[in-house]
């Protein structure tokens, strides 16, 4: 490392800029001050802060050329060396040209990570509001501006209807002054996967972003023939609140009905919230909705922290009866009288699967944080780069499985058919006797199950909770030579999966291109879209946190310069007080 910070009277450097930069990072490697004397285009001389120390640099442009030379190199540092403080030549400037690089590769790199790097690196140690300041300066550096990412909204939703026919993409504002308020995004391959392949099960989410003026993305996924995770529509709003969640629902409702003719029987997933509840109710008022498992145990797990409670939970909510039900709610109770209490307060008709009428495809829980998992990197980037980064992953996602199912030579999806091989596997030892045309009894070693094959249910109620014949249906159609297939629902099939992911999601152009080849602009997309008023306060949380600084530096005790005791200021000083207290 010391020899990269090495001068040499005749060393040369492309131009002034590269030179600026190396005696600047030399000055911060080797802990020493620099005092510019001059320093301009054709000409620089330095010398050391330090009073005292003999170290003098001088370097000059060469003629013709933006070569930049050192003429001159006096003396050697006498100056002592202090790893421990901070730097004047480690401005944000200079941070941000040092981890620019490491922006580009991971977005997510944290201010601490930044002083830790800096403090490994170079021995110095940086006041955590620089770190920050300069990872902002950076990510807009390389991303743009959070303020120019809202101005360009109106043109990137035209370019994404110019280059996605059938997309819907729309921004909304507030006020005269044209603050953003709300953005709504569906890609008409999303539209048609889901309305032609995908489960009618859509799980609604938000997440917190972390940018410059905040905001909630809005999702609404849906489940492919494979179980994947498929984005349908998405949202970024100003303010995630009741009225939101009521005006995404509303947007999704006009979505599948300019789509199609008829809205299939949907069942939602959700964490539960009055805001969606209110909404799922008003605008898809035939809908089932179901509260997310992962969501209800982890609040369980969250509030009473025991492991055993959880897992009873998911015992319950999987249980084929009513009467099953009860016995895991009783043990539930038996662990924990206050957990039974809480977890009652929450209909059973929202998540245990006896008493939910919807359809839930055996999914209990939602898909949100799997897409929370896209997104996660680009929460801290401008509103435009967080679209961008779902735009490419619909992309390279839809790519992919579509050429993955072009191999596929069964019926059903992977996971389907593999459901339905372990079924086969458990009917062949069972007993069958036949009732009539559709109905059977069916024997295993201990229990008996009675299927009918007309309304396609088992008294086991697998076949009505995964759309899938249990193998006690398998038994009972193999036994009257049916074909098992035509007895699984549609949406697991092969065919129904390729139609998912058969219309690409087109690439959009990069911003120089935006003006170009396309309609003269509205009055209504040329508008100017301010931030909105909700913001991100600057400088670090309130919260205290453990940095590289703390860890360095040593612990300030205050003195009295009243009475020379240590631990107290003069003016909290009491030994007046304590004087006239022994004086009385």
């Amino acid at each position: 490392m010391e020899e990269d910070h090495t001068f040499a009277v005749g060393q040369q450097f492309p131009d002034v800029k590269t030179f600026r930069k190396k005696i600047k990072e030399a000055a911060i490697a080797q802990h020493f001050e620099l005092r510019i004397i001059k320093s301009d285009l054709i000409r620089y001389f330095a010398k050391c802060a330090t009073e005292g120390c003999p170290w003098r640099i001088r370097a000059v442009k060469l003629p013709n050329v933006s070569t930049f030379t050192i003429r001159s190199l006096e003396g050697t540092h006498t100056c002592g060396k202090n790893a421990q403080n901070g730097h004047q030549q480690a401005s944000v400037d200079w941070i941000v040209n040092l981890i620019e690089e490491r922006l580009r590769e991971n977005m997510n790199y944290k201010p601490k990570d930044i002083l830790q790097d800096i403090h490994k690196e170079y021995g110095i140690t940086i006041p955590y509001k620089q770190a920050w300041r300069a990872k902002e300066r950076g990510l807009a550096a390389i991303y743009g501006s959070s303020e120019e990412g809202y101005c360009l909204l109106p043109a990137y939703c035209e370019q994404i209807k110019i280059s996605n026919p059938g997309s819907i993409a729309q921004v909304f504002t507030v006020g005269a002054d044209n603050r953003f308020q709300r953005l709504f995004i569906s890609f008409y391959a999303s539209i048609y996967g889901f309305l032609n392949g995908c489960l009618p099960l859509i799980s609604i989410g938000g997440i917190p972003l972390k940018s410059k003026y905040l905001g909630t993305l809005l999702s609404a996924t849906c489940f492919d023939a494979d179980g994947g995770l498929f984005p349908l529509a998405f949202a970024i709003v100003d303010v995630e609140n009741d009225e939101s969640w009521m005006w995404f629902l509303s947007e999704l409702h006009k979505l599948l009905e300019m789509n199609t003719q008829y809205i299939p029987q949907l069942t939602f997933l959700s964490d539960g919230q009055t805001g969606i509840v209110d909404a799922v109710k008003r605008k898809f008022p035939s809908a089932a909705h179901a509260y997310c498992m992962r969501h209800l145990t982890d609040s369980v797990n969250k509030e009473f922290k025991n492991s055993r409670l959880v897992h009873l939970l998911w015992k319950a909510a999987y249980s084929i009866t009513t009467t099953g039900f009860k016995e895991k709610m009783a043990e539930i109770e038996e662990v924990s009288p206050e957990a039974a209490k809480w977890i009652n307060e929450i209909s059973p008709s929202r998540w245990a699967f006896p008493y939910f009428a919807g359809a839930r495809f055996g999914h209990l829980s939602s898909n949100i944080e799997e897409f929370n998992k896209w997104i996660f990197e680009a929460r801290e980037l401008p509103i435009i780069q967080v679209m961008e980064q779902i735009h490419g992953k619909l992309i390279d996602e839809f790519g992919e499985r579509r050429s993955k199912s072009l191999a596929w030579m069964t019926v059903l999806s992977p996971s389907a058919e593999k459901r339905i091989a372990e079924a086969v596997t458990r009917a062949s030892p069972y007993q069958v006797l036949r009732s009539d045309d559709v109905e059977f009894e069916v024997l295993s070693s201990d229990r008996s199950d009675i299927v009918n094959i007309g309304t396609r249910c088992c008294s086991c109620r697998d076949w009505q909770f995964y759309g899938l014949p249990c193998s006690h249906a398998v038994a009972a159609l193999l036994s009257c030579r049916k074909d098992v297939y035509e007895f699984c629902e549609p949406y697991f099939t092969v065919a129904n999966y390729r139609s998912t992911y058969s219309e690409p999601i087109h690439p959009i152009p990069g911003k120089i291109e935006w003006s170009k080849g396309s309609e003269a602009p509205t009055e209504e997309d040329s508008r100017l879209v301010r931030p909105p008023k909700f913001r991100r306060p600057p400088g670090r949380p309130e919260k205290k946190r453990l940095c590289v600084e703390d860890v360095s530096r040593d612990k300030h005790t205050v003195h009295c310069s009243k009475c020379n005791q240590t631990g107290h200021y003069k003016t909290t000083c009491k030994t007046d007080v304590m004087n006239s207290i022994e004086q009385f």
